[in-house]
This record gives C-alpha cells, sequence and structure tokens, in this order.
C-alpha cells in the first residue's frame, strides 16, 4: 500500500512539475536501473536526459510546424549533380546556420526547376533543427496576407510576429508583380528585417528585373541594397531538375513498353513450335493448306 501510495503521489508531483515524459517513464526505467545495478543519481541522470531529449524532438516538430513548409526537404535529397553551377562547400556551411547569428542573408538565383526552393527549404529546416524560429512565404502569398491585415488593422501584429523571427524564407519572388501598395508593405517587412532577421529569398529574376516586382527604381534599389549589405549568393544556372527528371521518367515508361520503344513483335517463322501461338499455327496451316490446294 505504501508503494501504491507513493507512486501515487510522485505521479501527481510530476504532472504538477509538467514532467510528462519522466511521469510515464519513471517505473519501466526504475525497474531497468535495477537490473543494470545503476544508483540512485544514474537512474535520476537518465531520466532527466529522457525528458530533454523528448522535449527537444517535440520543440523542433512544432518549429516545423509553425514554419509552414509546403514540403519537407533535406540537404541529402538534392542533387548537386544536377546543378553542377552551385557552390556545394558553401551551401553545406551555411547549413550551420551561422550566417542567422550574423544576421545575414542568402539569395538563390536561378531558372525555374533550379532546385531553389528546394535548397531555400533544406537552410529552413535545419534552422528549426537549431532551435531557430523560422517561416516559409511565397512571396505573393505574404503580400496578399499584409494586404488583409492592413485591411484589417492588424498590420502592426502581424509585422511584430515577423519581426520575432530568426529566419525568414521569401520564395518565388518576380512570378506575380505586386501592386504598388503590396510593394511598399514588401519593402517595409525588408526595411524592418534588416540586421534584425535573416532573408532567404529565391528568385528568378536578375537585379536589373527587380524593378517589375516592386514597380519603382528607387525602392527597388533600396531593397537590393539591404539584402545585399551581408548576403551570400547562390546561383543555379542549369537545366529544369524537374524537366529532367520528367524526361528521365519518359525514358523507363517507354523501356518498359514495347509498342513505345519501337519493339516490333517477333516474326512467328522464327519462333521454334512450341513457342507459336495458336492462332499463329492454324493461320499457317490454311496457308500451307491454300497452296498445296492452288
Amino acid at each position: 500500500m505504501t508503494e501504491t501510495k507513493s507512486t501515487v503521489l510522485l505521479k501527481h508531483h510530476l504532472a504538477t512539475l509538467k514532467l510528462p515524459t519522466i511521469k510515464s517513464e519513471c517505473e519501466s526505467m526504475a525497474a531497468q536501473c535495477a537490473r543494470d545495478n545503476v544508483d540512485h543519481l544514474g537512474y535520476l541522470h537518465r531520466l532527466c536526459e529522457r525528458e530533454l531529449l523528448d522535449r527537444e524532438r517535440k520543440a523542433s516538430d512544432r518549429r516545423l510546424k509553425a514554419a509552414r513548409f509546403p514540403s519537407i526537404k533535406t540537404l541529402d535529397a538534392f542533387d548537386f549533380s544536377v546543378q553542377p553551377s552551385l557552390n556545394k562547400p558553401m551551401v553545406v556551411d551555411l547549413m550551420r546556420c551561422e550566417y542567422i547569428e550574423n544576421r545575414e542573408n542568402i539569395l538563390l538565383v536561378g531558372n525555374p526547376g533550379a532546385g531553389k526552393t528546394h535548397l531555400a527549404t533544406a537552410l529552413g529546416v535545419e534552422a528549426c533543427a537549431k532551435a531557430k524560429k523560422v517561416r516559409f512565404f511565397r512571396l505573393s502569398e505574404l503580400v496578399t496576407q499584409l494586404l488583409e491585415a492592413q485591411e484589417q488593422k492588424a498590420l502592426g501584429r502581424m509585422k511584430s510576429q515577423i519581426g520575432k523571427l530568426d529566419l525568414l524564407i521569401l520564395d518565388e519572388l518576380g512570378y506575380v508583380p505586386a501592386s504598388k501598395k503590396g510593394a511598399e508593405l514588401l519593402f517595409d517587412i525588408i526595411s524592418h528585417a534588416y540586421e534584425r532577421t535573416s532573408i532567404v529569398i529565391t528568385t528568378n529574376l536578375p537585379f536589373e528585373q527587380w524593378s517589375e516586382v516592386f514597380g519603382c527604381e528607387r525602392m527597388t534599389g533600396a531593397a537590393i541594397d539591404r539584402l545585399t549589405h551581408r548576403c551570400h549568393i547562390l546561383e543555379a544556372s542549369g537545366e529544369s531538375y524537374r524537366l529532367k527528371d520528367s524526361q528521365r521518367r519518359r525514358k523507363i515508361e517507354r523501356r518498359g513498353d514495347g509498342k513505345a520503344s519501337g519493339a516490333l513483335p517477333p516474326n512467328p517463322r522464327d519462333l521454334p513450335n512450341e513457342a507459336i501461338p495458336d492462332e499463329a499455327k492454324e493461320t499457317g496451316v490454311r496457308k500451307r493448306s491454300g497452296k498445296e490446294d492452288a
């Protein structure tokens, strides 16, 4: 009775202290430590370590969810052989996330399908793993949300939330030109993040064409000046990875389909008798019979 009462009280205290992993594993860990002949301090150390690891995992999951990546991408899944123009040593070094500590930016420039979004997402996922607050936006999505927040008089709150980030990822700059008001709000975000929050931008436009997005040469110049002040630029000038992958899949499909690959059906005369279909045999018999009758 005493042991049961102690166990109940212990779990109550652990729940009050918000130690759910220790609460759920204290009994099984006690039995394991008894088998391993581990002393009390070793038992406590194992429990605390398990609690910390579980908290870190849950916190990382929460950060990934809050970042709102369209899909989870990692550097291991990126094929550098498709984009040899990319500076792989620089990419690997950036995965250490020191650029975030230094409040530096990253610009990923290249053709559509070159893997820019993949790399930007991989950088964000790695930042989440290193306990950084990250948010991923398609640029058109961010501008739309800023305009809606302004209409609802919630712009200040949204800017405050963005200002608390360690890393802001803006994907697809240049695909959709922003309206005059949208461009002003976007510039305000970039200006506010300057030397406070690191920004990763993917774009298919060279700098001289950024005015198509901001609509004003002066605003464009000011935005580029802030973004490139402390910046790492990665260029992917290779062909579209999606196009190459699609072509590769089509080739595989053609190889698996005799008609698609141009292969002709075998001539029954070239086959051994047991390999000739019954219908072909009958046809051959009729033809021979016809000649003989003739």
